[in-house]
C-alpha cells in the first residue's frame, strides 16, 4: 500500500524540463577577445607583406564567430588599417611605429581575415587585403597647402632618388648602396618646388670606393649577410638648388628577406610593380596551406562589407532614436563597427 501511495505522489510531482543554455552574446568589435584577434591578424599581415610600409590597426569594422565544437571557433574579421612611417624591412616594432597623419596624405588598408581559435590559441587561416591613398580632394580641403603624393615613377621623383643615392654613395666610406624600391614621394610646387622621397636600399659586396671602378660588379649581399636600410631625401630645385639626404642601415636581420621584382635595382630605377601608382598596394591574399577541410579558408559570401556594417549601425541608432526614452537615457553603442583609434578616412 505504501509503495502505491509513493508511486502516486511521484506521478503527481511537476516535471522540470531542462532549459537549454542561452547562446553566448555576440562579440562586439571592441571586446578584448576581438582586439586580441585583430592584433594577431595585423601581425600576420605585416609579416607577409614584402613591399611598402607596415600597417597599424585603425578600426575593427566587423566580426563574426562560427562555433565549430568545444573550444574551437572560426572568426571572421574586417579590419581598417593605416600606413605607418616604418618600412616593411624596418626592425622597429609596430607599437613604436608612427601612423602617418591625415595631412601627410594617409594610406588606408582594408583587410578580411579568417582565424581559428582552438583551445584558446589564435591562428590565421586566410587573409585578403588591399590599400589606397586618401583622395587628394580630402587632403586639400583640410590643408590647401599640403603637398600630395606623387606617382612613384614621376620624372622629378626619379631624378631626386638618383641624385640622393649618388650623393650618399659619393660621400660614404662604407658599403655601396643600391635601390630596392621607392616607398613614397611628394611634390610641393608653390611657393618653392620641393620633391620629397623615401626609398629602401641594401648594402652590396662593394665599398663605395670599389664601386667607382666597376659598379656593375657590385651585387646585393646574400640573405645570410643582407643589410637593408632606408633613405629620405629632399630636393629643392626652385628658386635655388639644394639636396639633403639621410640614409640609415638597419644591420643584418636573420630571417628578413626582400622579394626582388626581377629587374635592375641600380639608382633611379623603380620596381615595375608600382609604376604609375602613388603607393604600394598591400595586395595581400594568402591561404594557410595547412588549413583543414572543416576550417576552409574561404570567406563567407554573407559577410557584410565594412560600409554595409557602418550603414547598418547608423540605421540602428536612428531607429532607437525614434523610440521614446527617459530623460538622460544614453543608448548603448552598437557592437560594430568599433572605435576609431586614429582618424577616419
Amino acid at each position: 500500500m505504501k509503495a502505491l501511495v509513493a508511486l502516486i505522489l511521484l506521478v503527481q510531482l511537476p516535471i522540470h524540463k531542462a532549459v537549454p543554455a542561452a547562446p553566448p552574446a555576440p562579440l562586439g568589435c571592441d571586446d578584448p577577445e576581438s582586439e586580441a584577434a585583430a592584433e594577431v591578424a595585423v601581425s600576420y599581415i605585416n609579416g607577409r607583406s614584402h613591399h611598402g610600409y607596415k600597417f597599424a590597426l585603425n578600426r575593427i569594422e566587423n566580426i563574426r564567430v562560427l562555433p565549430q565544437g568545444p573550444n574551437n571557433d572560426i572568426m571572421f574579421l574586417e579590419l581598417d588599417l593605416l600606413e605607418t612611417t616604418c618600412h616593411i624591412l624596418s626592425p622597429t616594432p609596430l607599437a613604436n611605429c608612427t601612423v602617418r597623419s591625415f595631412t601627410q596624405h594617409a594610406v588606408e588598408g582594408d583587410c578580411d581575415v579568417k582565424l581559428q581559435k582552438l583551445d584558446g590559441k589564435l591562428s590565421v587561416l586566410a587573409s585578403k587585403c588591399h590599400s589606397h591613398a586618401d583622395s587628394s580632394e580630402d587632403v586639400l580641403q583640410l590643408c590647401p597647402d599640403c603637398p600630395l603624393l606623387a606617382s612613384l615613377n614621376n620624372t622629378d621623383v626619379l631624378t631626386t632618388v638618383t641624385a640622393a643615392l649618388n650623393d650618399h654613395n659619393s660621400k660614404t666610406a662604407d658599403a655601396y648602396l643600391k635601390l630596392l624600391e621607392i616607398g613614397r614621394a611628394k611634390i610641393q610646387y608653390h611657393p618653392v618646388h620641393i620633391v620629397s622621397v623615401e626609398f629602401a636600399v641594401a648594402a652590396t659586396n662593394c665599398s663605395a670606393e670599389e664601386a667607382k671602378a666597376n659598379v656593375e660588379a657590385c651585387q646585393l649581399l646574400p640573405d645570410d649577410q643582407s643589410n637593408f636600410g632606408f633613405c629620405t631625401a629632399t630636393m629643392v630645385t626652385e628658386p635655388s638648388q639644394d639636396l639633403r639626404v639621410d640614409c640609415q642601415l638597419y644591420g643584418h636581420q636573420p630571417g628578413v628577406t626582400y622579394s626582388q621584382p626581377g629587374q635592375d635595382t641600380s639608382a633611379g630605377l623603380v620596381p615595375s610593380v608600382v609604376q604609375g601608382f602613388t603607393n604600394h598596394n598591400l595586395r595581400l591574399s594568402h591561404n594557410n596551406p595547412v588549413a583543414s577541410e572543416s576550417s576552409s579558408s574561404e570567406f563567407p559570401t554573407s559577410m557584410l562589407s565594412a560600409k554595409s556594417v557602418a550603414k547598418r549601425a547608423v540605421a540602428n541608432v536612428a531607429q532607437h532614436d525614434k523610440v521614446p526614452r527617459p530623460v538622460g537615457f544614453v543608448p548603448p553603442p552598437p557592437p560594430c563597427p568599433g572605435k576609431i583609434r586614429h582618424f577616419k578616412i
